[in-house]
Order: structure tokens, then sequence, then C-alpha cells
């Protein structure tokens, strides 16, 4: 069976390939929880986040942005001392100031996912080549969401973050073409096939 190459290093990039990238995402506690691990990330790898997933679940409270949003500075320190965890205090924080920013979202447009969402029209984008694995690190649409989350007061979510998270919750398809689960996120999920990178950046 045929997958991504870039999941292939053990079996837990594996099972999050095969069971939760780019599937399309509507649930507000996992669209969390994936922002958080992005935020986490920068300047490291994806893999070490998949790894630490068990560690910041237990961190940030099942991945609970209402509860997220009232930690204190204990909460920080508490984090911070967590054996396994990234001891990052500005990372640390961000999560945190995020989440109060993530809730201010939410009374504003119901849900983060329906916000999220119609920068795509509620469609998940297919762009031509990028099946072919020539994938940018950001783009015109990337752009787009990264200056509306820092205009609503959102940390660590520069354009290159935010097109990982795009991907990650299947407003991007980027399976290649021969993976399995290309055509299955395809079934899934409402289509539209753009140019590359045709995006105004």
């Amino acid at each position: 069976m045929e997958r991504c190459a870039w999941c292939m290093c053990n079996e837990k990039m594996i099972k999050y390939h095969d069971e939760e990238w780019g599937v399309p995402l509507h649930d507000d506690r996992k669209q969390f929880e994936f922002l958080m691990m992005e935020v986490m990330q920068c300047g490291l790898n994806w893999n070490m986040m998949i790894q630490k997933r068990e560690i910041f679940q237990n961190c940030f409270g099942g991945f609970d942005y209402q509860k997220v949003a009232d930690y204190t500075e204990a909460d920080v320190q508490r984090i911070l001392d967590t054996e396994g965890m990234i001891r990052s205090r500005r990372k640390v924080e961000a999560v945190i100031h995020n989440a109060k920013c993530f809730l201010k979202v939410r009374e504003e447009f119901d849900t983060f996912s329906d916000y999220l969402w119609r920068f795509s029209g509620g469609k998940t984008i297919l762009y031509m080549g990028h099946q072919k694995g020539g994938l940018p690190a950001r783009n015109g649409l990337s752009d787009a969401v990264s200056r509306d989350l820092r205009k609503r007061g959102f940390k660590y979510l520069g354009s290159v973050t935010v097109y990982s998270h795009l991907q990650a919750c299947g407003i991007v398809n980027d399976h290649q073409q021969g993976c399995f689960r290309y055509q299955e996120v395809m079934a899934e999920a409402r289509t539209v096939r753009k140019h590359r990178d045709k995006e105004a950046q």
C-alpha cells in the first residue's frame, strides 16, 4: 500500500497519516489540538509533535480550549516542569493566549471550524501539481488566513505554520496522487480544483 513518503519514519506517523492528516475537520477541540501542536512545532519537526502528543494532552487538559484559556502562571510552571515537555515558556504562553483568541472567534462565528472553512468556501482545495509532490511552504490562502488570525491576536501562526494546519485539517488535500488516502479524501470531501498557487500573496 503506497503512502506519502513523509510519514514512513515510524508507526505513530503512519497512523496519523492514515487516519487524520487531510481529513476534513469540523470539530473545534481537534482544531485547537492541531493548532496548539503547530505552535509547539515552530522550529522543530512534526514527528516530535506526534511522539509527544500524549504529553501535550496531559499538559493542556485534553485540548479543552475553555480550560486552557483560564490557565494561570501556576499552570505554565506545571507544564514546563512536566517530564518530556518542550520547555519553551513563550510557546506555552502562546498556546494559552491563543485559547483566549480561539474563544473570541467562536463567539463571533459560532465555531472556529465555521470561521476557518469560510476561507475555502467550505470545500477542500486540490491544487494542481501538489499531488505530484511539489508542495509549497505557503501560498496565498495561508497568507490570507495567517493575516486574519494575527489581526485577531493569535501568536506563532505565520503563513508557513498555517499552511501546515490547512493540510492537516483537510482544507487542502496534499496527499500524493499515488497515496491510497488521496482518492479516499477526495471521496469524503466536497473538492474544488485550483491552479497551483494562483492566489495573490
